[in-house]
């Protein structure tokens, strides 16, 4: 990376970050990039979406703190945080 200190912002493909698993960014490119970037508006939605629903169920303290020590309990609780937020959003398009 360039060393230039009043640099506003770099590119994703200026970064050095390791992709793991065959998983690739999905990161809207700037308005004055030149070259095409592979990118998906849906996918790019889905991800906000499910990023958005996790940190709503870190409200739960239990969640974000992990009380639990066995896996089942953590994953019970997540269910039932998970139903607390379904139908407090069903209750208000109802």
């Amino acid at each position: 990376m360039p060393t230039q200190r009043n640099r506003k912002g770099c590119f994703w493909t200026d970064c050095h970050f390791k992709v793991k698993d065959g998983a690739w960014a999905n990161i809207p490119p700037k308005r004055n990039r030149t070259e095409a970037l592979s990118f998906s508006p849906y996918l790019y939605r889905a991800r906000n979406l499910v990023e958005r629903f996790f940190n709503k169920i870190k409200h739960c303290r239990r969640v974000a703190t992990r009380y639990d020590k066995l896996a089942a309990n953590y994953l019970a609780f997540i269910q039932l945080a998970s139903i607390r937020l379904w139908l407090r959003i069903n209750e208000s398009t109802t």
